[in-house]
């Protein structure tokens, strides 16, 4: 049997998207997932006839020429996995007490718009706007093959990369005197890193806000088709995706890895003592950074990989995906857009509050609607709509209470919920829960388990400045034949690991889909 030039640990969203350039590029692809659906969080799954995604809820970078584009151009998917744009003139809406701002996608009239708001600080916030807008431009310039700061930091007009390096997004709305409910609402958005302002990379944050102020999207076939359509490339080109096989050993011989073992898992994710050894060329691996550095021995890393291999965990999510019925959520203001809401403008002491202390009686989360977002079918029944409630939570909480008491794990999961249903009947729709024809709900201990996430973790390695570039791990293991492909050793989201599978791609053919080209 010819081995494959790849053998490609786990399916996420990075790892998918590499296969699928490799294997259309002509290349032997292997790639092997311990869960029974590929994607990691970008799977769907389906209960009662509803189709629910397990983290995505929008997405940027994906218009022509962008990196998403690009990407589904190369592997011949551009014109069979269409987007639909969430409103432009207000794809995220943002709520706290007395203040309410829809962001659009234009810097321009976001200016207008908050300083009407805070007439006071007209001046201070146009020159916020505009340091974000400078700022993304500098990013946005960063040439993909830029692996270093020092690589770039020398040239002309890189000067925000240089002094935002270690900041937060909190330091830069103290920097320019901002009042406490205008960063609220620009920094509502927190759930899209579950991090507070004083915590999250200012870096991460432009790159996103600005990235959806390009274009906010959402898959008009539903996510499930974007990952279903990866494995069809990879598929269709001679390689294959085994699922329930989990890796349990990476295979070194003369200082260079050459495969892995992996055990096969039942129908419940069990393992049934059954092994199986993959080799190959080289090996991708998807799995976290750390956990496989573990699995082979940290003292074989240099010393540079292993002080980037000892990061933080992002936190971890509660999400609750519902099912709506008689009931149109359009006529108590939801539609092609999210909804952002918080009890007051302190969001580091919301996060603190609710991941910390578990408390969630002044919570701030976000509401998204996919069924009016696109209307294609698939999503839900004839009748229903779909609402998907995000907010952090804490994985050691839930899940020492669901290895001491499950019930108590299971109340404390309703609790969290119930917290979330008195807020929106009360500001947006009055006796919601009357209309719940289906509650699912995924805690920190859940991501754990399905997604294979440590600690539950939604983006891999906290995106605070410590961990972002160019501090953050790449795909540099420092060991021959092993290359990391996740969120951690790249970036973060739907555009981010692709641009992270993208870019390995380049690194092991020298064909740069990802540069700029005049």
């Amino acid at each position: 049997m010819v081995q494959p030039d790849f053998v490609v640990v786990g399916s996420g969203l990075s790892a998918l998207s590499f296969a699928a350039l490799a294997a259309h590029a002509g290349h032997r692809v292997l790639v092997l997932e311990a869960h029974d659906k590929p994607g990691g969080y970008a799977h769907t799954f389906e209960l009662g006839g509803h189709h629910f995604n397990a983290q995505l809820h929008y997405v940027w970078n994906v218009g022509e020429g962008r990196t998403v584009h690009r990407f589904l151009s190369r592997v011949g998917l551009a014109d069979k996995i269409e987007f639909v744009q969430l409103d432009p003139s207000g794809y995220d809406h943002m709520r706290i007490p007395g203040f309410s701002l829809d962001i659009p996608g234009d810097f321009e009239e976001l200016t207008r718009r908050i300083v009407a708001l805070f007439p006071a600080h007209a001046r201070e916030l146009r020159d916020f706007v505009d340091e974000v807008r400078k700022t993304d431009e500098e990013l946005e310039a960063i040439p993909s093959s830029a692996r270093e700061l020092h690589l770039i930091a020398g040239s002309h007009g890189y000067t925000r990369l240089l002094r935002y390096r270690n900041a937060t997004l909190g330091a830069v709305f103290d920097r320019f005197a901002l009042p406490a409910e205008a960063r609220a609402l620009l920094a509502l958005q927190w759930p899209d890193f579950m991090l507070p302002p004083s915590k999250l990379s200012f870096f991460a944050w432009v790159k996103l806000f600005a990235g959806y102020a390009r274009g906010a999207y959402y898959p008009k076939q539903h996510f499930d088709a974007v990952i279903d359509g990866l494995v069809s490339v990879i598929t269709a080109s001679g390689g294959s995706l085994i699922t329930q096989r989990n890796v349990t050993r990476f295979i070194i011989e003369s200082d260079r890895v050459r495969g892995v073992e992996a055990e096969e898992l039942d129908a419940n994710g069990v393992g049934t003592g059954r092994f199986e050894t993959f080799m190959g060329g080289s090996v991708i691996c998807n799995m976290d950074p750390r956990e496989a550095a573990t699995l082979i021995g940290l003292d074989r890393f240099s010393a540079r990989v292993r002080e980037r291999l000892d990061y933080e965990y992002s936190a971890s999510s509660f999400v609750a995906y519902l099912s709506v019925k008689n009931l149109d959520l359009r006529e108590h203001g939801f539609g092609a857009f999210n909804v952002f809401h918080a009890e007051s403008s302190d969001l580091d002491a919301a996060f603190d509050r609710m991941h910390e202390r578990g408390d969630y009686s002044q919570p701030s989360f976000a509401m998204s609607t996919p069924t009016l977002v696109s209307d294609a079918p698939g999503a839900a029944p004839e009748g229903h709509q779909i609402l998907e409630l995000l907010t952090v939570a804490s994985h050691r909480r839930f899940m020492e209470a669901k290895l001491n008491d499950p019930s108590a794990y299971r109340d404390a999961k309703r609790a969290v919920l119930d917290a979330l249903l008195a807020v929106i009947e009360r500001d947006y729709v009055p006796n919601i829960r009357a209309h719940l024809a289906l509650k699912v709900i995924g805690s920190p201990t859940t991501s754990a388990r399905y997604a294979r996430a440590p600690m539950g973790n939604s983006y891999g390695s906290a995106m605070t400045p410590e961990y972002v570039w160019p501090n953050r791990l790449d795909y540099g293991s420092s060991i021959d034949g092993l290359y990391f492909c996740n969120a951690t050793a790249g970036f973060a989201g739907f555009a981010g690991t692709i641009w992270t599978g993208c870019r390995l791609y380049t690194h092991l053919t020298g064909d740069d889909l990802l540069e700029r080209r005049a």
